[in-house]
């Protein structure tokens, strides 16, 4: 029993450890995969937010920088020819002439840059201004081919009705651009203030599910250390009840070696001792008759001495095949069992019957040993403590799922027990023989209904089952396997 105990427990605890650190792995990993999904993500939604937000600012400030330039061209534009108008020489007249060239040059890059910049919102505001700059152009253009006389003739109602009014019209138009690039850069921070607003929903969405999900973790890593704590408590309950039964077992151990002990040196004192006393007083006895030349007295002192030492003998051959039958290592395990039965139902008033299916009985050592002494145990239990009158062994091979197996049944009439509540010595002796082979022991009896003490054993693999009828050994109505019925339901 304590080395089933011990095995569960280890396994147990194996068990247990594995679960701890599945859980610890699961909760701890689970955990910090949270946070890490939770920082990734807020740096992911910062770096957006700052991509976009930087976005926006180099868009206005390159449109920013082309209106500043274009409204300074188109002001130094109209310097030029203003300039040209006013000019009295040819050659200097000429180079103002030059100079608006490269500035009308200047201007449509500007615009045509511009144009590149600016969204499908702000196309039409730009079609006028483009169109605006265009008529500004194509209206000073034709002056520059003016000569000197119609310069100075026509220069000063040109300058208030043309080229005045048509730069302040393209400077409004510019203006207005600007207007709308600035409203862009509002609604643009717009946009940014609701991506951050919707950033800041996202955080506090990840922060409420992180801290439910470590709730949860700690929850679940709570219950299963408060399981795992109510287990210990448990195990060491068992341990300790383990610990108290080894102590039990051990002094009931010192008890049953004392008295098995005892009741050999009551057997030697009793039987042998006293037959080699009579022995000695016969062997006086016929000293004394041939020292008196009394023949006939010698013969029947010698008749009696020998007599005694052929019952001391027997009584030593008995006293040494309870202890271990020879015939166990000479001749196999089922003949033992036969003497065993024949001895028990000659000796007893308990008759027992052996019924053994034919198996090829080469088990080791241990297994014979083990099979003896369990049916040794339960014949000794039923005669002292049943109060049966039939005792029946069955013996028969078998197979299970990890091999062949050996099965055996002893059975009682007598007047039963509570197995749950009555467990001596013999009972634990027993279960613990059969353990250390790797087999299976059980024990069915309830008060009144006689006891089914059953127990298999795992044979080796060299070990080769013959086909029923084959086995060695003859075959009677006392060996011929039947199958298992006991006297009584237990």
């Amino acid at each position: 029993m304590k080395i089933e105990k011990w095995s569960s427990l280890t396994m147990r605890q194996g068990s247990s450890h594995r679960q701890t650190r599945v859980l610890l792995f699961a909760g701890f990993g689970g955990l910090l995969l949270l946070l890490g999904f939770f920082g990734l993500s807020a740096i992911s939604f910062l770096s957006e937010i700052k991509v976009r937000e930087e976005g926006i600012r180099q868009d206005y400030v390159s449109r920013d920088g082309i209106l500043q330039k274009l409204r300074s061209t188109i002001y130094t534009s109209g310097t030029h020819v203003r300039d040209f108008l006013l000019e009295s020489s040819d050659a200097r007249a000429a180079e103002d002439r030059r100079q608006f060239l490269e500035t009308r040059l200047q201007i449509e890059g500007e615009i045509a840059e511009y144009q590149a910049l600016i969204p499908a919102t702000e196309r039409e505001a730009f079609r006028e201004l483009s169109q605006g700059l265009a008529a500004y152009l194509n209206a000073i253009t034709p002056v520059l081919d003016w000569t000197a006389s119609e310069r100075r003739a026509r220069a000063s109602a040109f300058m208030q009705d043309e080229l005045l009014p048509r730069r302040m019209s393209a400077l409004s138009l510019a203006d207005r651009i600007q207007q709308i690039t600035e409203s862009q850069l509002e609604a643009s921070s717009a946009a940014v203030s609701v991506l951050l607003s919707s950033f800041r929903m996202k955080l506090l969405a990840l922060l409420v599910l992180t801290v439910l999900g470590g709730i949860t973790l700690a929850g679940i890593a709570l219950w299963w250390l408060l399981r795992l704590e109510h287990e210990s408590q448990l195990r060491f309950a068992e341990v300790v009840s383990t610990q108290q039964e080894l102590k039990r077992l051990s002094a009931e151990l010192v008890s049953a070696q004392e008295s098995e002990r005892r009741r050999i040196s009551r057997e030697l004192h009793d039987e042998v001792g006293q037959v080699l006393s009579a022995i000695m007083l016969g062997l006086g006895n016929l000293r004394s008759a041939l020292r008196d030349g009394n023949a006939d007295e010698a013969l029947r002192q010698l008749q009696q001495v020998e007599d005694m030492t052929q019952r001391n003998a027997s009584v030593v051959r008995n006293i040494s095949l309870l202890l271990r039958p020879t015939m166990l290592d000479d001749l196999g395990l089922l003949p033992a069992l036969r003497w065993l039965a024949r001895e028990v139902s000659r000796t007893g008033s308990m008759g027992v019957d052996l019924m053994a299916e034919p198996f090829v009985d080469d088990l080791p050592d241990e297994h014979r040993t083990c099979v003896f002494r369990i049916v040794q145990e339960a014949i000794r239990n039923a005669a002292r403590h049943s109060g049966a009158r039939q005792v029946r062994i069955y013996v028969e091979e078998g197979v299970e799922e990890n091999g062949a197996c050996l099965r055996l049944s002893v059975q009682d009439d007598g007047k039963g027990f509570d197995p749950s509540q009555e467990r001596g010595l013999g009972i634990l002796g027993m279960q613990e023989r059969v353990l250390r082979l790797g087999g299976t022991f059980e024990v069915n009896s309830r008060p009144g209904r006689g006891t089914i003490v059953s127990f298999g054993l795992p044979l080796p693999v060299a070990h080769q089952s013959l086909p029923a009828g084959q086995g060695p050994g003859e075959s009677s109505s006392d060996n011929e396997f039947q199958e298992i019925r006991p006297f009584r339901t237990a």
